[in-house]
């Protein structure tokens, strides 16, 4: 191998590890910062929550149980691991339900949950 090849060569290898580092950074930030809730369709979870949910959390509250609301305070306090997965934890008080909550696993579809569960997960960001 000459000069000139192994020169090529080296090129080659700095591009192809610049190229690496490239993907590995947008694999790190890019997905990294996703927002799971920017993937469901927030205005059907709407529409979904105003015909399933709002007799009883209008608003935002809980007029059951007023220290249950969707409430961010309230949800990070109560369901469990809403800090670390709130999408996921809302999804799951849906379709299992507690207490007085109903379970609508048999009345929603996973996905109608997740819309809802991204809505109320939105909403609660915001403040309601």
């Amino acid at each position: 191998m000459n000069l000139l090849n192994l020169l090529n060569l080296l090129n080659l290898l700095n591009l192809l590890k610049i190229i690496l580092i490239t993907l590995c950074a947008i694999a790190q930030f890019g997905f990294g910062f996703f927002n799971p809730a920017l993937a469901l369709d927030i205005s059907n979870g709407a529409k979904i929550f105003t015909n399933n949910c709002a007799s009883c959390h209008i608003g935002g509250g809980n007029i059951l149980i007023s220290g249950k609301s969707l409430r961010k305070e309230a949800l990070s306090q109560y369901l469990e691991d809403y800090d670390t997965d709130s999408i996921q934890a809302i999804s799951y008080q849906m379709t299992n339900g507690k207490n007085a909550m109903p379970a609508f696993k048999n009345k929603l579809s996973e996905q109608e949950i997740l819309e809802v569960a991204a809505f109320v997960f939105q909403q609660a960001e915001q403040g309601w």
